[in-house]
């Protein structure tokens, strides 16, 4: 038996408080026809709603399977602890003021941990939620009105989990025809997360698809368990995911108390589980009457049927931009769909079949289904309804029977779509799906639900994401709050173990509890300049290149002569940048293509003010693209990793991929290929081609070292990464490191070259640590060996 399973299908129901909440739960139970025991316990009432009540837990006739919990904070704690001694299946705590009541009151936190430990084993929902509604079987532990109905004996609905009771709420009083088996809400998630309640719904035969409001995750790894589970049971799941906003996060924090991470890593990770995203409460219930009458689309074409030309543009420009397509008809389709219309109809897609045919229930048949034999992977027939109460929708119908009798002859997937929410009724929806048909109200939301559907079918056509190549690099194990280690397995992790990582998600922390190697196992490496902080970029590329990444030869300078003897022995042409400067193309910092000593003199003198130093370089050549890498610690998921167009206008050109680490090669290509500057790196119109391959090695060695010190390293930026031509590999041309820690084992534990104890020039050359999975040769191209372009 699941932990979850007495409380969310309960045969016996205790309900605890006074008030005017705890009292609907009887009332709302009753009303929806629940066929177990209802116990009401009040210690001075003899009934509540016209049944027995119970003076005490200790009272009741046995232990119930559900409780709604609807008494005040202080007193929520004893009557959790009484039950779970019980053996009581779960509980609602339907009290506020626990955590997410933050620091405006300094009970809330300790109240939260004793209501934890007084629950032990026993399931606890919230606290500050409203609770479950179990629309299959009538077990409504829920304080107020609802807007749903019982679902039919033999029919299966959608689950949905919020963490906003108002939210619910409104939910339920949703006319859209969707049908819903369960609605619950995860409040703080303070022993129950989200996550858990969800593998507990999907579970239910009745349980089609699964919504879910999130706020804040509760698990990493009990959302993976969760997105294999669905995709077991073939029950896929759309999220509306809120915090893309810094106010929409600050509320999350003062709502649930819950960790919200950042929105692209919330994004990345909800693509990876192969979690349908969606930004709107109506594109949320859209999504879900499509996945619940069809699950997941096998791909993203459409047809489009109506009797307007506007409408049809309408629905053309709906696609734009969008993953999901009207793609043309084949001249074979054209002339099918043309031989049923007469001369003065266009053919094409979306149609626009005219009025010609209106009504007419054989003519719009033919059309209908020489339009739909075309296999696309969902039908769309744009129909608004008259309004009932002043017109007759009588002349409607004859249009539906031909699009149901077009799509049952082809075996085609079809949807009524109507361009105001209003013109379709529920009565109406209900009736399409009684045909087979979903009814979608709203272009833009229709249009949602066909990419969410075509974007699981994707996800689910491809291998799990959580095996194979990823989850082999994966950390086994638990972390300490519950959640999925995520490192990657490296060399320099020390043979007395594997280290818990810093950047695992879900471990909270702040800088100063950055998790590193035990004492034990530790190689303490003499400290770099800028350790704790910010390695100055000569020190920074000195690591990144014993750790076999594609540096090109550089070499600190302290003063003018220094860096003429440097660039001489690096070769030209070089490049010459003050050190110790953040933003360096802003400031002058940076000096391109010196071909020679003359060159290098004059940008010495006038870049040597501007920092701590000079640092000279090989000058990239042949670069035909530049990209950013860069890694951050988000404070629930760890690593992640933006890639995206490098260069000075990376902030204004917001051309960006976020990544979740460890990613594969496959990921890390799809978000290359996904860069609006990708035809840059694919040959843009005659331009070389770009080493790809080469770049995809390089991000995924960036991944390799990231995660092999993420104990360390509190962000990374790589800035830009210069593309060369195809054979011509890419090169890391700038890099920022901010450390927290010392770096660890092999790639700290020697000073890096061109750095001595003194800080001085140490102008020699030699060839860069080669990593064994990847060869890079330690210099960019010389000329005369295939060099290209110059980047910075």
């Amino acid at each position: 038996m699941l932990r979850l399973e007495r409380l969310l299908r309960p045969k016996s129901i205790a309900v605890i408080g006074g008030g005017a909440f705890a009292p609907n739960v009887v009332k709302q139970s009753l009303k929806m026809g629940f066929a177990g025991d209802v116990w009401p316990v009040h210690p001075k009432r003899d009934e509540v709603a016209g049944v027995k009540a119970y003076r005490s837990v200790s009272d009741l006739p046995g232990a119930p399977d559900a409780v709604f919990i609807g008494v005040n904070r202080f007193a929520t704690i004893d009557i959790v602890r009484e039950l779970a001694q019980l053996g009581a299946g779960g509980a609602i705590c339907f009290a506020a003021g626990f955590l997410e009541a933050g620091a405006d009151d300094e009970d809330g936190e300790r109240l939260q941990a004793e209501l934890i430990e007084a629950a032990g084993t026993m399931p606890v929902i919230g606290p500050n939620c409203y609770g479950l509604i179990n629309y299959a079987d009538g077990a409504l532990l829920w304080p107020d009105q609802h807007g749903g109905q019982r679902l039919e004996p033999g029919t299966r609905g959608a689950a949905i989990i919020t963490q906003s009771s108002n939210i619910a709420c409104n939910l339920t009083m949703q006319q859209r025809g969707l049908p819903i088996a369960f609605l619950m809400t995860a409040g703080n998630q303070a022993q129950t997360g989200l996550s858990e309640m969800a593998l507990g719904l999907i579970e239910d035969e009745r349980v089609s698809c699964l919504g879910l409001h999130i706020e804040g995750f509760d698990k990493v790894d009990g959302f993976e368990r969760l997105a294999t589970r669905a995709r077991e049971l073939n029950k896929p799941i759309v999220a509306m995911k809120v915090g893309r906003s810094e106010q929409a996060r600050a509320a999350t924090i003062s709502h649930t108390a819950s960790l919200a991470g950042s929105d692209a890593a919330s994004d990345a990770f909800l693509k990876r589980l192969g979690i349908a995203r969606v930004n709107s409460i109506p594109s949320f219930l859209e999504t879900l009457k499509l996945l619940h009458a069809f699950g997941p689309l096998a791909g993203g074409t459409l047809s489009s049927m109506s009797c307007s030309g506007g409408e049809a543009s309408v629905m053309a420009d709906s696609a734009e931009g969008r993953k999901v397509r009207f793609p043309a008809l084949s001249e074979e389709h054209w002339a099918r769909v043309k031989s049923t219309l007469g001369s003065f109809v266009a053919v094409a897609n979306p149609l626009d079949y005219h009025t010609f045919i209106w009504n007419d229930e054989p003519a719009m048949t033919a059309t209908f289904a020489a339009m739909v034999s075309g296999g696309f992977d969902l039908n769309l027939l744009v129909l608004d309804f008259p309004r009932n109460d002043r017109c007759s929708d009588a002349d409607w119908w004859p249009t539906v029977r031909a699009f149901e009798a077009a799509l049952k002859t082809n075996g085609a997937r079809g949807a009524v779509v109507a361009s105001m929410l209003e013109n379709l009724t529920e009565a109406h929806a209900t009736e399409l799906f009684r045909r087979g048909i979903v009814p979608l109200q709203g272009i833009v939301e229709a249009m949602d639900a066909a990419e969410a559907a075509a974007f699981i079918g994707e996800a689910w056509r491809r291998s799990s994401p959580l095996e194979g190549e990823v989850s082999a690099k994966r950390t086994e194990g638990v972390a300490s709050e519950g959640t999925a280690t995520r490192s990657r397995a490296s060399s320099a992790t020390p043979p007395g173990g594997a280290r818990p990582s810093a950047m695992a998600p879900g471990v909270r922390h702040s800088k100063s509890q950055i998790v590193g190697f035990s004492s034990a196992s530790r190689t303490v490496p003499h400290p770099l300049k800028g350790e704790g902080n910010t390695p100055d970029e000569a020190e920074a590329k000195a690591l990144l290149r014993k750790a076999g990444l594609a540096v090109p030869q550089g070499v600190r300078a302290a003063a003018v002569a220094e860096a003429i003897e440097a660039a001489e022995k690096l070769g030209f042409a070089v490049v010459l940048k003050a050190l110790g400067v953040a933003h360096k193309s802003e400031l002058g910092a940076v000096r391109l293509n010196l071909k020679s000593a003359d060159d290098v003199r004059r940008a010495a003198e006038a870049l040597l003010p501007l920092g701590t130093g000079l640092y000279v370089e090989r000058m990239v050549e042949g670069g035909v693209a530049e990209l950013i890498v860069g890694v951050t610690r988000d404070e629930l998921f760890g690593p992640v990793m933006t890639v995206g167009t490098g260069g000075v206008l990376v902030e204004l050109l917001k051309d960006s991929a976020t990544l979740l680490l460890p990613a594969s090669r496959a990921e890390v290509e799809a978000a290359l290929r996904g860069l609006k500057m990708f035809p840059l790196l694919d040959g843009y119109r005659g331009r070389p081609k770009a080493d790809i391959s080469a770049a995809i090695d390089a991000i995924l060695a960036i991944s390799d070292f990231v995660l092999g010190q993420a104990g360390a390293i509190e962000e990374l930026d790589i800035n830009p990464l210069i593309v060369c031509g195809e054979g011509k590999r890419a090169w890391i041309a700038d890099a920022l490191l901010v450390l927290s820690s010392p770096l660890e084992g092999e790639v700290a534990a020697q000073r890096p070259e061109g750095v001595t104890s003194e800080d001085t020039a140490t102008p020699s050359r030699t060839a860069a640590a080669t990593s064994p999975e990847r060869t890079l040769s330690s210099h960019p191209p010389l000329k005369g060996e295939g060099a290209v372009s110059a980047g910075e």
